[in-house]
């Protein structure tokens, strides 16, 4: 398999996060989940990127602009984090 095919697990986070944003180019998404397949550590953090980003969406489009969690919200974030998660 080419070298070009094969990426990091440094390379498969940083395509995660980008993947996240809609920003990552066809190829980074197919090596990205080429990487997915066989590293279930890179697995683990893009599911658990991917939870994070829905719950806080949810979070930051009704705050008051400032961008920060309550205490409350934050258990509430958490709590649901980690039935994700388990």
């Amino acid at each position: 398999m080419s070298k070009k095919f094969m990426i990091s697990c440094d390379e498969a986070t940083a395509i995660c996060d980008k993947n996240q944003y809609n920003e990552a180019s066809y190829w980074d998404r197919l090596r990205l989940n080429f990487h997915l397949l066989l590293c279930k550590h890179c697995a683990a953090y893009s599911k658990q990127n991917n939870a994070i980003s829905k719950m806080l969406g949810k979070y930051l489009d009704t705050c008051d602009g400032s961008k920060h969690l309550t205490l409350e919200e934050k258990k509430e974030l958490e709590k649901k984090l980690n039935e994700k998660i388990n």
